[in-house]
């Protein structure tokens, strides 16, 4: 995530693991991002590729939670 990012997340203890989600997507994806934080000389299509695989990815996760919990 950006320092610049205007996102608020609601758990913001949850910053690291969404960092580290974001890498393992983007390696996943062969992108390749800058260490420093600065994405914007990637594409419109590469930034939103790594948005919509961590969407996802996320949804995944929520849907096994949730199917652990109402068994």
């Amino acid at each position: 995530m950006s320092q610049n990012s205007s996102n608020n997340l609601v758990a913001p203890n949850s910053r690291g693991a969404l960092e580290q989600l974001k890498y393992e997507v983007a390696q996943e994806l062969g992108i390749t991002l800058s260490p420093d934080g600065y994405q914007g000389n990637k594409t419109s299509y590469e930034n939103g590729s790594i948005g919509g695989y961590i969407t996802k990815r996320l949804v995944t996760i929520a849907e096994q939670s949730l199917a652990g919990q109402y068994k």
